[in-house]
């Protein structure tokens, strides 16, 4: 039988990986970790679909990683970026970055 200590890590690590499950949600934190970015930018920088782009920013922003700033221009201007919650998995960020060097990188072909 698993310790409380080690349930609680389990049930924690789930929890993170359902915020972060998202096919594009760690792809776009990325985006917003250099700084903020209006959607059509995200959608171009990422070639993410608008409908895949805005269920992924609704979910983020409804978790408290992104936040959506609007602008009363004509036409309206919407700016997604990082809360300081979303700001601090920088270091996750840049952990994966790193095992990706390190074990896929060979293997991706970026001619595509």
């Amino acid at each position: 039988m698993k310790s409380t200590e080690e349930m609680v890590c389990i049930k924690t690590i789930k929890e993170t990986m359902d915020i972060f499950s998202g096919k594009w949600a760690i792809i776009i934190i990325g985006a917003l970790h250099a700084g903020a970015k209006r959607f059509n930018e995200l959608s171009k920088e990422l070639g993410i679909r608008t409908t895949s782009l805005s269920d992924a920013l609704k979910s983020l922003e409804s978790n408290g990683i992104v936040t959506r700033t609007v602008y009363p221009t004509i036409p309206i201007t919407v700016e997604y970026s990082l809360t300081e919650k979303g700001s601090d998995f920088g270091e996750i960020f840049l952990a994966i970055n790193d095992w990706g060097i390190k074990w896929i990188k060979k293997d991706i072909d970026y001619s595509k």
